[in-house]
């Protein structure tokens, strides 16, 4: 009697789980429509060109921003080449440094006066800058922001008007969703050593992307935050190393190029592809990188006390200078500062303040009477 029971058990269990699966293959898959207008910044390579790929397989039409026309160019033959896209003209390539909301502006209405819209659009472009504390100089802070941040600030801000007015939450409209998709970093949920310009340009960007996402959900416009982890998208090649580069080098080149700990480009894409096409808020790629951010989630001390063991244990040590990146000489001792600071002082006659002719500001509003200017050092580079 009991070996009966069970085995009716075991046949109910099977049949469930068997229905199951099949009512799972026979769902709907999340698609693209044909003949989508996607723009994705950082096109020209890596996961751009990857995310490029993917779409253009699906019927999309494309248009890739980079610096790099040659880079882009070449871009747009390998998806030819690899039949992505059936035509050139299913490809517009426009160069533009990202970090100049103007050029952003220009960017937007030229792929809008090119194709009539924007259905997606993937701000992907990035750098990233490799070293400890130490030896980071703060002109990698403010080009790890221009570029991972205030590019896809640039690129929102321009393409936003544009999507609101289409009336996406429309039902009558016949217009497929917009959607905004930041492509931000598991960097921007757990705070790795080594990486701090990145860290904090990502955390700016996952913090932007999510509050994006509550000011528009209803409105009918997607934002899709991604959190990779590691990928193998030729990132070691293009990164900037500080301090002891050599050792740098091989430590991040080991993780970035590792098949157990970083996916592929491909992976990576077609994740991204599904999660845009379904309307996801946010995805994580990669077990590691979903662990660690419900680490840092649930438990942040522990999430804190692992990076830190990383860092003195595993990682190399800053390089000894008496001259820091950071701008202060460790051997100047406090009473010899305040010394020079008086002599400065009293040889400098009291003027008021008045504006740098050599500076230039930023403003994230069209409005010039509303602008807010964030000062930026003309002679800065943010490249």
């Amino acid at each position: 009697m009991k070996k009966s029971n069970s085995a009716l058990y075991a046949a109910q269990i099977l049949t469930g789980i068997t229905a199951a699966a099949v009512a799972y293959a026979l769902l709907p898959r999340p698609t693209i429509r044909r003949d989508q207008i996607v723009l994705i910044t950082g096109g020209s390579r890596g996961l751009g060109l990857a995310l490029a790929e993917r779409f253009g397989r699906a019927g999309a039409k494309l248009v890739l921003a980079a610096r790099d026309y040659e880079e882009l160019t070449r871009a747009r033959n390998i998806l030819l080449d690899r039949r992505a896209v059936q035509s050139p003209d299913d490809v517009l390539i426009i160069p533009a440094d990202l970090t100049d909301p103007a050029q952003a502006i220009s960017l937007i209405d030229h792929a809008i006066e090119h194709f009539g819209r924007i259905d997606i659009l993937i701000n992907n472009a990035g750098i990233i800058e490799v070293g400890p504390v130490e030896n980071q100089p703060l002109a990698a802070y403010r080009r790890a922001m221009a570029t991972n941040f205030f590019a896809a600030l640039h690129t929102t801000h321009a393409a936003l008007p544009h999507m609101l007015a289409r009336r996406p939450g429309d039902p009558r409209s016949t217009q497929p969703h917009a959607s905004i998709v930041n492509i931000a970093s598991i960097g921007g949920k757990f705070a790795m050593p080594h990486l701090l310009p990145y860290v904090a340009s990502k955390f700016a960007l996952v913090g932007f992307s999510e509050g994006l996402h509550a000011e528009l959900r209803h409105k009918g416009i997607r934002v899709t935050t991604v959190c990779p982890g590691l990928m193998r998208t030729g990132s070691h090649v293009q990164a900037q190393f500080v301090g002891n580069h050599e050792e740098e080098h091989r430590c991040f080149t080991f993780a970035a190029t590792n098949p157990v700990l970083a996916a592929s480009t491909r992976y990576a894409a077609d994740k991204i592809f599904h999660a845009v096409a379904a309307g996801r808020t946010e995805i994580t790629i990669t077990p590691q990188a979903w662990l660690a951010a419900r680490i840092a989630g649930a438990a942040p001390a522990t999430a804190q006390l692992l990076a830190s063991l990383v860092n003195e244990f595993l990682l190399p040590q800053p390089t000894t200078t008496d001259q820091l990146s950071l701008g202060f000489n460790l051997r100047l001792n406090t009473s010899e500062s305040h010394r020079i600071l008086e002599e400065h002082h009293n040889q400098q006659p009291a003027t008021p303040y008045a504006p740098d002719p050599n500076q230039t500001t930023l403003a994230f509003k069209h409005e010039e009477d509303e602008a807010t200017p964030w000062p930026v050092p003309a002679n800065q580079p943010l490249m």
